[in-house]
């Protein structure tokens, strides 16, 4: 998060001026640039979601037996 020494104020990127300069005082605080990248979602939590997904498909199959077997 930039940080103006002039105004002693932390800025959120979004309330600097498009060429990184501090609003109040003019001063550069932080470089322009495109936003930062979001990270991967690592590997483990793929398995995570998979195993989540069979599991409950698995007990919608099992639902939709129990129904069909008290009609």
């Amino acid at each position: 998060m930039p940080w103006c020494d002039d105004c002693n104020r932390f800025w959120n990127p979004n309330t600097l001026e498009p060429d990184g300069s501090c609003p109040r005082c003019g001063r550069v605080v932080a470089e322009p640039g495109k936003p930062a990248a979001l990270p991967k979602a690592p590997w483990h939590f793929k398995l995570l979601v998979g195993a989540l997904a069979l599991y409950l498909g698995w007990r919608v199959i099992e639902a939709v037996i129990w129904v069909v077997e008290r009609v």
